[in-house]
Parts: structure tokens; sequence; C-alpha cells
């Protein structure tokens, strides 16, 4: 049913909070999971700020590393528990790209973690999740992310 998912990822906590669901996923259908991480040079703007900060051209070919060293350390975590998967690194827009690659893999599944952004924050910042819904052509699994902090809030004393 599945046989290619698709999962964007930034680097961050929350992004991740989306893989146990694809792990779960790719082991039930026998799935490849290609992990995505695109970086923008020049923010896209998805509301009325930009949805990230520019890169610096002086950290590019640092920040390249380092997220080819996340995107390879979260393969290795698949890899362990027996899920096949591979790694894409791309310069660009981030709504744009992952929806672009998705269409040129022909992937069955784009699963992310939505930021949680909602009012005014969500449009003053924008959504990639939101951006992601509206033009993507496959089915897509948004997890609606709860940072380690907000959970911790609601916690009763």
């Amino acid at each position: 049913m599945y046989g290619k998912i698709l999962v964007p990822l930034d680097g961050s906590e929350r992004a991740e909070k989306v893989l146990p669901y694809v792990e779960d996923l790719a082991r039930q259908f026998k799935s490849e999971v290609l992990l995505l991480l695109v970086i923008e040079i020049e923010p896209e703007r998805t509301g009325i700020a930009p949805a990230s900060l520019p890169v610096p051209p002086e950290t590019y070919d640092a920040v390249y590393k380092d997220s080819l060293r996340y995107l390879t350390g979260v393969q290795d975590s698949l890899s362990r528990i027996g899920v096949v998967s591979t790694v894409h690194l791309f310069w660009g827009h981030v709504v744009s790209t992952i929806v672009e690659f998705a269409a040129g893999e022909k992937v069955h599944l784009v699963a992310m973690a939505s930021h949680g952004r909602s009012g005014l924050s969500r449009f003053y910042y924008g959504s990639i999740a939101a951006g992601v819904l509206h033009r993507i052509e496959c089915p897509l699994l948004l997890i609606r992310s709860v940072h380690s902090t907000d959970e911790i809030a609601r916690v009763p004393a």
C-alpha cells in the first residue's frame, strides 16, 4: 500500500515525533522510507514573515555536513530496527521542494509533523505543513507534535 514513504525533517525533536508512526507503517508495509531535509538559502514566504532564517554563505559547507550527519543518524536508527531508508538533502524552498520531490519519486505517502502553531503565530510565520497539505498530490499523514516543555507544563502538580 505504501511502498515509498517520504519523511521531511528539519533536525528538530518536534519534526522527529512522526518517526514512530513511520517506523510502524514501514515495517507493516515493508516500505522504503525517504528521509528529506531541505536547507533554505533564501527563505520562502509562507505568511507575512519568512518561514526560516537565511543561511549565511560562509556557513553553507558546515550546514550541509551537519545536515547530512543528522540524516544519516536517523537512517542508522531506522536500519537498526529493519527499516530500509535513503537520505536526500537539497537546497531550496521547503514546501516546493517537498512537493516536487514527492511527485518526482512517486511516493505513496508523505508523513510529517506539524509544529502545532495556531492563530496569529501560524499566520505570521506560515506553516510548512499547511503549504504541503494544499499542494501535495499524494496522501499526507500529519502528526501534531508537542514540544517536551509543553508536555511537562500539562502534568498536574
